[in-house]
């Protein structure tokens, strides 16, 4: 059996794990990164964060998202090592 042959189960099993994502920055990350970052985070919950943030400034800590309409604290659990809060650039 040629090598490749042997290779590519492998692979196949491996490379799911390759898709996710670094850590995503709520208060910079507009919609799409942030619905592609989070799990149970879909384009509607994900275009509520970036509201939130415009109305309200940045967010200070990641449990403050869960102040956000459709987020709960199960969430933020969730996701708690992908959610990185920044400072916001002026």
């Amino acid at each position: 059996m040629s090598l490749f042959r042997r290779i590519l189960p492998i692979a196949a099993v491996l490379l799911p794990l390759l898709a996710f994502a670094a850590p995503v920055d709520v208060n910079t990350a507009d919609a799409a990164k942030l619905s592609e970052s989070l799990k149970g985070i879909g384009m509607a919950k994900a275009e509520a964060i970036v509201e939130y943030r415009k109305k309200h400034g940045p967010f200070k800590n990641a449990d403050e998202l869960s102040l956000v309409k459709g987020i709960g604290e199960r969430t933020v659990e969730i996701n708690r090592a992908d959610i990185k809060v920044g400072p916001v650039r002026k």
